[in-house]
Parts: C-alpha cells; structure tokens; sequence
C-alpha cells in the first residue's frame, strides 16, 4: 500500500504548477529543435561578419568617402516552420549598426511613420525644431534574403538543416554585389516514452 502511495505523491507533486524562472537573455536554450533566438542571433552575426569582410566592402570604402548606406529588404521564411523573420531582420540591422562600419536606414513601413511625423511637424512644431522634407539618407545597397530547411526523420531521431542566404544589391545597378549563406544543422532525439 505504501508503495502506491508513494507513485501517487510523485505524480501529484509533477502536475503541482508551473515554474517560471527569469534567465539571462544569453542564454542558449534549444527545447524543440526549431529554429530560436539564438540561431536568429548567430546566423545574423555570423553573415554581416562575412558581408564586411568581402571585396565588396573594401572596394566600396577606396571609392567614397563615408559608410556604405543599407537597407534591409524582405527576408523570405521558405522554411516548413513558422519564423517571425522580422526577429532576424532586426538581427541583421543590429549586427550591421554595431560593427560601426555600415550605416541602416529605415525600413519602408518605418519610413512611412516617420514621413507622418514629419509631415505633423509641419503643422504643429516651432520653426526652430520643424524638421525639413527632402533630407532623408538614400539607401546605396539593399540585403534581402531567403530561410530555406531540410528535415531529415526517421523513428525518434531527427535532423533539421537551416540554410540562411543573403544577397546585397546595388539600388542603382541592381547587380548583387555579395551572396552570403550561413547553415546549421541540428539534431533532435525524441524520447522513447512521454508520460
């Protein structure tokens, strides 16, 4: 009898409540197998680390005399998951305005609040802090690109392929000037029984 009493205290004191605990944004935690923070993170570091350091950027620094202007176009989730692609988007920014060596633009929904802004400034602001049309940065290059995944399975093992490809286009020539790509491969073993 006690031994029954004793599964029945362990499976009550199982079902007892959710634990949340803050951590460190940090952090690596990787709980299905899909693609998370972290891979966003990494691979957006990972292809801006590549974009800078190529021909492209060396040529365009011996050239002009500023930093190369960007915009990050649309990221395209060709994947069989569901991915907030905006996440890695902002990923891409980031990484790109923390190198300190390329200068981001706003994206065009962005641009579209800040016009608004702008325009009730017009209306509503003191002619001292008023802020004029006709001075927004132009953009020289927009990075667009593609999440693609291969999902290998069999049993209760499984291997996720992500492949991250990124192209940066020249606005006024439409030449792709730098084609990136970052993969990760990820392997899940499912346990053999749930309770």
């Amino acid at each position: 009898m006690h031994k029954y009493a004793l599964i029945l205290l362990i499976v009550i004191s199982g079902c007892a409540g959710k634990k949340i605990s803050r951590l460190d944004s940090g952090v690596v935690i990787d709980l299905s197998g899909r693609w998370n923070d972290t891979d966003s993170q990494q691979v957006a570091d990972a292809l801006i680390e590549q974009c800078l350091s190529s021909g492209w950027y060396s040529r365009f620094a011996q050239s002009s005399s500023r930093q190369p202007v960007v915009i990050v176009g649309h990221v395209a989730n060709k994947t069989m998951e569901h991915i907030k692609v905006q996440t890695f988007t902002k990923d891409l920014e980031r990484a790109m305005i923390n190198s300190g060596s390329i200068q981001v633009v706003a994206s065009s929904e962005e641009r579209g609040e800040v016009r608004g802004e702008r325009d009730e400034m017009q209306k509503w602001a003191s002619l001292e802090t008023v802020k004029d049309f006709g001075k927004e940065t132009g953009a020289d290059f927009m990075l667009k690109g593609v999440l693609n995944s291969i999902v290998d399975e069999e049993g209760g093992k499984k291997v996720v392929y992500y492949q991250a490809d990124l192209n940066l286009i020249n606005l006024e020539s439409n030449g792709i000037i730098w084609a990136g790509q970052k993969k990760i491969k990820k392997y899940i073993k499912k346990p053999l029984f749930k309770f």
